[in-house]
């Protein structure tokens, strides 16, 4: 049964993987931009073992005064979100109910816009018991996790701990055979590192039972990477890839000298009161409630595998969080109205290279162009058993969230993609 409900909601406090999908890896990036010596202050080792004592109570304070600093009053940064048509839930609705005909137990969508919220549902999320999903319900978000990694990493740009511009090794000295690999191509995925995960998946099932209760660390997964060939020089093209951000997590973890669960919440999630987003790894369970995943094997007619209980090692700071359609759409409704970043980093974010004819990708950011000729920003997420799509406009105020609780189906994937042309462009 399909639900669409409309009412209000506050915005921002009342003040508020894709992993496996959307590959396009031929695209030719455009040359890096010089920095400027004050965005691209170097930061020596020495700073960064002194800035790595810094206490989560006083990154939490920092995060509230950038929340505080950037008020309702600051010039809307793209075209007014009432010049938008109405969401059209009628053809959101629409869209849901073809990718639970394709083969997806259940699907949600969220949209919020200047306070009024619309929900549309439809199926389950639960296939044992029949309990209908919500989109109220907690799942896995897969790579927009990338996002939230990428606002740490150039929240400690603003801080001058480090330089977009900068050799990765310049801060984990050895780590990659190539030292001309910096910060701003990891975020851009255009490292030419290759993705670990291409071969670790190449069986839908077999590759995900293999690492369902594995736990990795870091290196292991780089080492991986390193096994094989790059797959272009630095900063010559977009090349998806999950190591990027891989070594963003422990570009995190170094700079800041704790787990990238401590830098997400004291930076994203207790300054935007964002209940039900959490970074568990390496425990398997979603916390409170959710809904369960899905994951469609390769051969045609098999049963679906639950997919909900798993470690999600192999992603991590590429692809472990969890999250809800509520607090993804206030999360990229304050990135994108500029209450994370400074108007600096959020730019050098925005600086997209081109995909292909429809999408973009900047720092850890999308940008998809859609048919009405409206551009919206977030990014996808595609992990074993659930399907994202988390993106909003320039201005950021409507927001979009739509999630399907299953993976490995292309065609649920291209459909659920329908929710963003409902969802902006409306009838």
């Amino acid at each position: 049964m399909v639900s669409a409900t409309v009412g209000r909601a506050g915005v921002l406090g009342a003040v508020a993987l894709s992993l496996l999908a959307v590959p396009a890896r031929a695209a030719t990036g455009t040359p890096d931009a010089p920095a400027t010596a004050a965005r691209q202050a170097a930061a020596t080792p020495a700073t960064v073992g002194r800035q790595a004592a810094v206490t989560s109570a006083r990154q939490a304070a920092t995060a509230a005064a950038r929340l505080a600093a950037a008020t309702p009053a600051t010039a809307p940064r793209g075209p007014a979100a009432a010049a938008l048509p109405a969401p059209d839930t009628a053809g959101l609705a629409a869209v849901l109910r073809s990718v639970v005909a394709q083969g997806a137990p259940g699907a949600l969508a969220r949209i919020d816009d200047h306070g009024r919220t619309y929900r549309v549902t439809r199926g389950v999320a639960d296939r044992v018991t029949g309990r209908a999903i919500s989109t109220g319900d907690r799942f896995r978000i897969g790579s927009v996790t990338k996002t939230f990694t990428t606002v740490v990493l150039l929240q400690l740009v603003d801080e001058h701990r480090l330089a977009l511009d900068a050799p990765v090794n310049r801060y984990l000295p050895g780590l990659l055979p190539d030292d001309r690999i910096t910060v701003r191509h990891l975020l851009s995925h255009r490292s030419g590192l290759y993705d670990y995960s291409d071969d670790m998946f190449a069986a839908s099932v077999s590759g995900f039972e293999a690492v369902r209760k594995k736990v990795f660390t870091y290196r292991q997964l780089v080492a991986l990477s390193l096994k094989k060939p790059r797959t272009n020089a630095p900063g010559a093209a977009y090349s998806y890839s999950n190591t990027n951000f891989v070594v963003a997590g422990l570009l995190v973890e170094k700079l800041t000298g704790q787990p990238v669960r401590t830098a997400y919440r004291n930076r994203i999630v207790k300054p935007l009161k964002l209940t039900d987003t959490f970074y568990v790894h390496p425990d398997t369970a979603i916390p409170g409630r959710h809904t369960r995943g899905y994951l469609t094997p390769d051969r045609a007619g098999a049963p679906l595998v639950d997919a909900t209980a798993q470690t999600v090692s192999w992603a991590q700071s590429a692809g472990a969080v969890i999250s809800s359609a509520r607090d993804l759409d206030v999360f990229y409704g304050a990135l994108l109205k500029g209450r994370l970043l400074s108007a600096a980093r959020l730019a050098d974010m925005e600086r997209f290279t081109k995909v292909n004819s429809t999408t973009a990708y900047g720092l850890g950011l999308r940008r998809r162009d859609l048919s009405c000729g409206v551009s919206v920003y977030g990014h996808t997420g595609a992990v074993q058993g659930y399907y994202t799509y988390a993106f909003g406009t320039k201005d950021g105020g409507r927001t979009l969230t739509a999630m399907a609780n299953t993976s490995n189906n292309a065609k649920v994937l291209n459909t659920l993609a329908g929710a963003l042309e409902s969802a902006f462009c409306g009838k």
